[in-house]
């Protein structure tokens, strides 16, 4: 590859080019700041048939949706799906389940000293050859987990882990697991622009072609996936399974990674508690350009809250629409905003929260108004511009409405204290009340407002300007492609060597008891 870094393959997830906001802006942003850059764009959804909703510059050479749950696409699907289905045997079937028990007790029992990363690679060579499928579907790697969950000195013995439990988790493992099949260019940088499943390609490319491995996260993925599994209905030897996968992936991730790019401060702290090594982790805040977000002008004649985002969970707009019930009462004149789109499964979220506005008597001054065209609107159309999120890497728009010239009042989660500065308010995550008593201390101070407003809007063109940002990965990319023409490979590096079979398989009895 030649040293100016001039092909990337980016790996995302249930992001950029099929959903809008957030992490798709800033991925858009990367890849037209790079004209000069081929991109190849592999996307991790869930059935391979989301539609694309960016308009894709003509620099993005490729681009692959690559289905977590639906089946295989295309001319080659038949023999896929048959490949899929055929069964390991032999040596074949005891390398499989030596390697599958092993990142099993990975997961389960951190302390047993079994290597995550062996294991995965080992899982990865069968899935590149189409055969992991099968391999976890089987009666033995059934037999193998419930052996696994019912080992007298884990926990999961007490919680009675049924057959039922094994089928569920092993489903949700294959799904995981899907993405170590897909194939990238082997001439270029792979760039997963989040943890967890997006790094699964990347991992699988460096390990058996070399490819150098540039990791970026906006939000913290696994504190994510811990916050999101409190509410899943699967029992707990299911989660436990799942939370140990995600967690010595994101570990694997951060050690093998070339270069981590956090976003913020507060990212780049976890990466470091998370085994990522310091001098392999360097800051990019995401920009914004001012002369896109120009200073949004005189404020509305009515008093109005406006907040802009995707309507989901994790923006807790509960709290932000108890916070405005809370000044309503206060000031009945003032109403809430709230710009943005309903992704594909949050339909039932969006029932919450109108439920919630009524049940607190505020459906009249409240208004969802979808996703908007021209997003600097959405700032002008509040007095105050709130974010109410529990989780955040470095949010697009809490830097748009500042470099709109607008006072904020948002949470203090992941790097929004160090976007926000001494330019707006911060507040708790979660607790109305406080967020209701910031609201009201700044519409009760115009003159504030307005200074908080104007320095918001110079901390943007100082800090986090979009032409910084790009600069910053256009030279990370060059310095990425120019050490994998330096770098020599060792193929026997590339074989994944096992120690002595674990023991041989338990058989399963009536009512998924290992004998």
């Amino acid at each position: 590859m030649p040293s100016s870094g001039r092909h990337v393959t980016m790996l995302t997830e249930g992001t950029y080019p099929h959903v809008h906001g957030g992490v798709s802006t800033w991925c858009d942003q990367l890849v037209r700041g790079m004209p000069e850059v081929d991109f190849e764009i592999l996307a991790l959804t869930g059935s391979g048939r989301e539609p694309v909703t960016w308009e894709l510059p003509a620099n993005v050479t490729r681009h692959t949706a690559f289905p977590l749950w639906g089946l295989p696409q295309g001319p080659a699907a038949p023999r896929l799906l048959a490949r899929a289905r055929r069964p390991l045997r032999g040596r074949a079937r005891r390398r499989f389940l030596d390697a599958y028990e092993r990142l099993l007790l990975s997961l389960l029992d951190p302390e047993a000293g079994c290597d995550f990363g062996t294991g995965l690679y080992e899982l990865a060579e069968l899935a590149r050859r189409g055969q992991l499928t099968a391999a976890l579907r089987s009666e033995a790697a059934l037999r193998s987990l419930m052996w696994i969950w019912t080992m007298p000195h884990l926990p999961t013995l007490a919680a009675r882990p049924t057959v039922h439990d094994a089928l569920t988790a092993t489903d949700l493992l294959e799904h995981a697991l899907r993405p170590l099949a897909a194939r990238i260019a082997t001439d270029g940088v792979a760039h997963a622009v989040s943890s967890g499943l997006a790094t699964l390609p990347a991992l699988a490319a460096q390990h058996f072609e070399g490819v150098p491995f540039l990791l970026t996260e906006h939000g913290i993925y696994l504190r994510e996936r811990y916050l999101g599994y409190r509410t899943e209905a699967q029992r707990w030897p299911v989660k436990a399974l799942m939370l140990g996968f995600y967690r010595e992936l994101n570990t694997l991730g951060y050690r093998k990674a070339d270069l981590i790019t956090p976003c913020n401060q507060y990212n780049r702290r976890w990466e470091e508690r998370g085994g990522a090594p310091a001098d392999r982790i360097r800051t990019v805040y995401n920009g914004v350009d001012p002369a896109a977000f120009p200073e949004a002008g005189p404020e509305p004649e009515t008093p109005t809250l406006s907040w802009c985002g995707r309507v989901d969970p994790i923006k807790d707009l509960e709290t932000l629409i108890r916070a405005y019930a809370i000044c309503r009462a206060e000031l009945p004149a003032l109403r809430l905003r709230l710009f943005g789109p309903v992704p594909a499964g949050n339909e039932d979220y969006l029932t919450r929260l109108e439920k919630l506005a009524a049940e607190l008597g505020v459906t009249d001054g409240v208004s969802f108004e979808g996703r908007v065209s021209e997003v600097p609107r959405a700032y002008a159309a509040g007095s105050v511009v709130m974010l109410s999120s529990i989780s955040e890497g470095f949010p697009f728009s809490l830097i748009e409405a500042m470099s709109c010239g607008r006072a904020t009042v948002s949470t203090d989660v992941g790097g929004v204290r160090e976007a926000v500065g001494d330019t707006g308010i911060v507040v708790p995550p979660r607790e109305p009340a406080v967020m209701a008593a910031a609201v009201s201390e700044l519409l009760r101070d115009g003159a504030r407002r307005a200074e908080l407003g104007r320095r918001a809007r110079q901390r943007v063109i100082d800090r986090f300007t979009l032409h910084r940002s790009v600069d910053g990965f256009r030279q990370i990319y060059r310095e990425l492609a120019g050490e994998r023409t330096t770098r020599r490979l060792d193929p026997k590096a590339w074989t994944v060597r096992l120690p002595a079979p674990l023991r041989a398989a338990p058989t399963l009895v009536a009512g998924g008891t290992p004998a």
